[in-house]
């Protein structure tokens, strides 16, 4: 696992393919401010998934052949359409994957929302790209970025 934000993991590569997930329980747990509301907790998370996607394609993105794809029930399908991902249901192993670590998510979205919040996994989608896409959009995910950034306290 490779980190490239506080809360943005990949899997190594393989076959020309990245996994990408957001962080642990821990990292939840240990980089969220506890001081932070649901919302301001939500845009950090959110913004951290922009800062580790800017870094992984600095890091990839003279490699045309990189494909990458991830899951996730936080960021919506138009946002996902601006940043330059695709969106599709997820398979059936995803699923079964999501509810054998849904007591790990429950947990993870009641930090994020700062009270008891049952995730709405039927929200859960597949996002797929290649890096191509997201160094065609590289500009726009700085600004959306810098934009949550500055929006968070202590961040200015």
């Amino acid at each position: 696992m490779i980190y490239y934000s506080s809360l943005f993991i990949t899997e190594k590569p393989k076959n020309g393919l990245i996994k990408i997930h957001g962080g642990t329980l821990f990292d939840y747990y240990f980089v969220i401010d506890k001081k932070w509301n649901g919302k301001q907790r939500t845009k950090f998370i959110i913004q951290q998934y922009l800062e580790g996607l800017l870094n992984l394609i600095e890091k990839y993105e003279n490699d045309e052949q990189i494909k990458i794809k991830g899951t996730s029930y936080i960021i919506n399908k138009r946002t996902a359409e601006k940043i330059g991902f695709k969106v599709d249901k997820i398979d059936a192993l995803q699923k079964i994957t999501l509810m054998y670590n849904y007591f790990n998510i429950l947990i993870s979205n009641s930090i994020a929302k700062k009270q008891l919040s049952f995730p709405n996994l039927s929200r859960t989608k597949t996002f797929y790209t290649d890096i191509g896409q997201l160094v065609e959009r590289k500009k726009y995910i700085e600004n959306l970025n810098k934009s949550l950034k500055n929006t968070l306290p202590n961040n200015n």
